[in-house]
Parts: structure tokens; C-alpha cells; sequence
């Protein structure tokens, strides 16, 4: 029996409407093999935890281009309170390097910044949702 491909949740949490990246992202990690949940902007928290539980994602991606990854870390806290520690989540966007330090340290698994390719983020949630998968089954 074949592995099912990795699934992954693209969305953005708070009041940033840019999509344009999260869009283009999607669509990079669907034809690199990964079946894409693509949520459209301004997602609450809550609605994201339950996302990730029913669709069994292995990776939340999250898209900010304003403050909005400053809410990053209640997602993480959401995640463990509802038993879904194992989803990995990232980031991409505009991130200054004393949020992505609270990002880090809140679980974020990894933050793009600007300049990362496409092929750089689809290998590093490939690796992250073997990893989710690992730590399931352990």
C-alpha cells in the first residue's frame, strides 16, 4: 500500500487579506505531490485547529504580510490543547528577527522569509510531514 501524499493546510489567520503568496504556495506544494488545503484569508484560530483535526494535515502553513504572525503562537497553544502537537506549522512573510526568536520558541517549526525559493519550502514541509508522521507513530 502506497503512503498517502503529505497534506498540508495553506491559510492565514487574522485580518491580513494578502493572499497572493499563500495562493501561489498552494498551488507550488500541489504540483510537488502534497495535497493542499487552501483556506481563503482571515481564518480564526479555532476554526484552524479544527481544520488541521478533521482533514488529519501533517503541516500548517501560515502566510503573514502584516502582524499577523504575532497570533502564531496561540495557534501553537490551541494545537497542544486540543491534542494536535504533532502538526507542524510554518511560516512565511515578513517576520523581523525578535518575532521569529517568540516564533521559534512558541513550536513554530520553521519561518520563510522573502527570497525563499518554492523548492526550499516544499522540500522543508516534505521533511516536516514525515516528521509529524514519525512522532504520530512513536
Amino acid at each position: 500500500m502506497r503512503e498517502r501524499p503529505p497534506k498540508v493546510i495553506v491559510t492565514k489567520i487574522g485580518l491580513d487579506g494578502h493572499d497572493r503568496g499563500s495562493r501561489i504556495i498552494a498551488a507550488h506544494l500541489r504540483d510537488a505531490g502534497m495535497e493542499v488545503v487552501y483556506t481563503p484569508p482571515w481564518q480564526r484560530i479555532d476554526s484552524v485547529v479544527k481544520l488541521a483535526i478533521e482533514e488529519d494535515a501533517d503541516v500548517i502553513g501560515i502566510s503573514s504580510l502584516a502582524t499577523d504572525h504575532l497570533l502564531v503562537p496561540k495557534l501553537m497553544l490551541a494545537l497542544r490543547e486540543a491534542g494536535a502537537a504533532d502538526v507542524k506549522v510554518v511560516l512565511g512573510g515578513i517576520v523581523p528577527a525578535a518575532d521569529e526568536a517568540k516564533l521559534l520558541e512558541s513550536g513554530v517549526a520553521q519561518v520563510f522569509h522573502p527570497g525563499s525559493t518554492l523548492e526550499e519550502i516544499a522540500e522543508a514541509v516534505r521533511t516536516l510531514a514525515t516528521r509529524a508522521r514519525e512522532e504520530l507513530n512513536t
